[in-house]
């Protein structure tokens, strides 16, 4: 029987219904323009509700020196050169706008007596520049535009799972998907698509993302119309993901728990970041802490289960109840841990996606006419190493603007043709793969890339690993020809695997080549046969099927963002 099929006319299609989606979508609707998100996930549960800590904007609040340039300086030093500074001016100038933004949408920040928005540090910030709503930001801003977006009557299309980024002569016209439930196809015209549908740390065996979300999808979507992918191997590893319970290996202990206090030691008992970054200690980078819990666990200084400890037991508690409340009842919930007794053991986690679909600074725009991409799906901000706060900022910052970019591109067409054949081909795409009966299982394959990026694409990498990576995955690849699909009572969610791992696929792919490329060991990137910093490797990698890897260079840092900057550390970086 043919699966029934909706279509449905928008003239901004947003892809993704999470913080970078849904702001871009309620500025459009502020404009006056028509548009419609759609995401796979309820938006009320999207994950930009996990994100904890914070979010960043120079408004010095708590340190009157601070400022866009110095905030601009620290982004662009601690991504080791690799960030667009034209990127990281956007953001940290426009930054203030953002959480004023928010403000006006009715989002409650924490606040010092006087009423001033409170800001606390977090790793590697000059000034005291990360405001926050207790460490459960991420769900009050997510909460805070869905809000907006209701106030605004935005339709959101939720449990949608997106297949396939239509386009004809290099422009979009629009995309295709299924319901995950009861199967009914959607076929969706547009002027423009903002594609915000997230990363693709999924594809690692630890990761904070959970189940089913940030497998690749966005890359996958972006590559398959026409666009590239920048620095895939800049994969920022969060030095503090639970170990327990199996299932939610991975979860994060929000960098609020280090910003309050909370220090790490090892199973000897030793403060180790003193080994590292003796003067920041356990407010270093992230890729830093991250690779010295690695090197500890390595080197046989870890727990039993493979971790290290982090401890806040000595704070106050009722320092732990009002600054670190999620933290304090998630691992309650999951470990019955009492964290104002105990401390928690922890290991480096998969958490955030630097690299990401290659992306004009100006509007976010791609190699494809009428499509753009923001939030963790993009690159540019964050180069090698992301400093925490700045993923919830740049999110509202280029939500904004892509929103206004995407409504401007829509106005200028006088007309826009679409395709009969790529409608074919997409439907036929979801055809194939729901009459395919092969032997493979989808979820056993998704498990083997994880196990393979997770054994020569984590931490610490080296040519042998990357191409021994590299050779699991074509044979994975050729099992994926050979798999069975089959929804069932409960929904088409076995459907949406099977896209999964084409993402999944395609991003590891990515990944590899990238990180294979790469000869230098930067930021979160490091080869163990490379351990030094490569000037010729001061560029962006830039990846597509077509082209492989192509090199890009990074446009200069504007004087008064340079002379803010110290010169790029690296001790504490792997030592071989």
């Amino acid at each position: 029987m043919a699966a029934t099929e909706q279509r449905l006319s928008t003239t901004v299609l947003v892809i993704g219904t999470g913080g970078a989606g849904l702001r871009a979508s309620v500025e459009l609707a502020e404009a006056g323009v028509d548009v419609l998100a759609v995401g796979k996930r309820p938006k009320n549960d999207a994950h930009t509700s996990l994100a904890a800590g914070g979010i960043n904007a120079a408004l010095a609040t708590m340190d009157p020196e601070d400022s866009w340039q110095q905030h601009a300086a620290d982004t662009l030093k601690e991504s080791y050169l690799l960030g667009d500074p034209r990127t990281t001016e956007i953001v940290t100038r426009g930054a203030a706008r953002g959480i004023d933004d928010l403000e006006r949408y009715g989002m409650t920040f924490a606040r010092e007596q006087d009423g001033r928005i409170s800001q606390r540090f977090f790793g590697a910030h000059t000034f005291r520049r990360t405001a926050f709503a207790g460490d459960y930001t991420g769900l009050e801003i997510q909460r805070t535009l869905v809000r907006r977006a209701e106030q605004l009557r935005i339709p959101v299309l939720e449990g949608v799972y997106i297949t396939r980024i239509l386009t004809h002569e290099g422009a979009v016209f629009g995309a295709y998907g299924f319901d995950l439930k009861d199967g009914t196809r959607y076929r969706m015209h547009a002027d423009a698509v903002i594609l915000a549908a997230g990363g693709h740390t999924r594809i690692w065996r630890r990761t904070s993302s959970r189940r089913d979300e940030n497998t690749g999808d966005s890359f996958r979507l972006a590559v398959e119309a026409g666009a590239r992918l920048r620095d895939p191997e800049l994969v920022q590893f969060h030095p503090s993901g639970i170990i327990e319970p199996e299932n939610a290996a991975g979860t994060l202990v929000s960098e609020a728990a280090r910003g309050e206090g909370g220090v790490l030691r090892n199973a000897l008992g030793e403060r180790y970041m003193s080994r590292y970054d003796p003067e920041r200690m356990e407010l270093s980078t992230r890729d830093r802490v991250a690779l010295a819990s690695y090197t500890e666990i390595k080197e046989g200084r870890g727990t039993e289960k493979g971790g290290v400890w982090l401890d806040v037991s000595h704070l106050p508690r009722q320092t732990v109840m009002d600054r670190l409340p999620r933290v304090y009842q998630t691992l309650l919930d999951l470990q019955m841990l009492d964290i104002t007794r105990d401390p928690i053991e922890v290991a480096p986690t998969a958490h955030y996606s630097m690299g990401g679909v290659c992306v004009r600074p100006e509007d976010h725009s791609t190699d494809v006419r009428g499509l753009y991409a923001i939030g963790e799906a993009s690159s540019g901000l964050h180069g090698a190493n992301r400093l925490g706060g700045n993923s919830l900022v740049e999110l509202l910052v280029y939500g904004r603007i892509t929103g206004r970019a995407a409504a401007a591109y829509s106005e200028s067409l006088s007309a826009q043709p679409r395709s009969a054949a790529a409608v074919a081909e997409a439907r036929a795409e979801v055809d194939g793969l729901l009459a395919a009966d092969g032997p493979e299982n989808v979820r056993a394959l998704q498990r083997a890339v994880r196990n393979t990026m997770t054994e020569h694409a984590g931490v610490v990498r080296d040519e042998e690993g990357l191409r021994t990576g590299l050779a699991e995955l074509a044979a994975i690849e050729k099992r994926t020809e050979d798999v069975g699909v089959h929804p069932d009572i409960a929904g088409f969610q076995d459907l949406a695997h099977a896209f999964d791992l084409k993402a999944a696929a395609l991003a590891a792919r990515a990944t590899l080549e990238a990180a294979l490329e790469r000869r230098e060991t930067r930021g979160c990137h490091n080869r163990s046969d490379y351990p030094d910093m490569n000037e010729e490797l001061w560029v962006n990698l830039v990846w597509s099927p077509a082209t492989g890897i192509t090199r890009e260079s990074i446009p200069p840092v504007p004087e008064e963002i340079a002379s803010l900057m110290e010169e790029v550390p690296t001790d504490g970086k792997l030592q071989e």
